[in-house]
């Protein structure tokens, strides 16, 4: 196998690992969910607010594997214009994504983080 079969095959393996961290976290998170569900009596705003955010968490490091093999994929196999402009696309969408996920999990602009959690009175992230 040369190089670029090389690069592709890793890229497509970290897109799988990708897809496979959203979907068994996906499965995890609900399954923990539906168990507090059962376990606190149906105190359904908590609970759905943390499985919100735990499933958020879920997503984000799984476009962070999609990403990684996006760019395995194109600048290690044909590094050409197109593809790396379609490749920068792609990045912008899915940091877009991250980023509006960041801020919907967290309650803040990353830059209020440390006056959030001192408000909070919880350590600093």
């Amino acid at each position: 196998m040369d190089l670029a079969g090389i690069t592709k095959a890793v890229g497509a393996g970290v897109d799988l690992a990708g897809v496979a961290v959203i979907v068994v976290g996906g499965l995890i998170v609900t399954a923990v969910f539906a168990g507090r569900l059962r376990r606190d009596g149906g105190r359904l705003p908590a609970a759905y607010r943390l499985y919100r955010q735990n499933l958020g968490r879920a997503i984000l490091l799984g476009l962070e594997f999609l990403v990684a093999g996006d760019i395995i994929r194109t600048v290690a196999a044909s590094p050409t214009f197109t593809s790396v402009g379609v490749l920068a696309l792609i990045v912008a969408v899915r940091t877009f994504l991250s980023f509006s996920l960041e801020v919907e999990l967290e309650g803040c602009w990353p830059w209020q983080r440390r006056r959030a959690a001192r408000a909070l009175g919880t350590p600093e992230a």
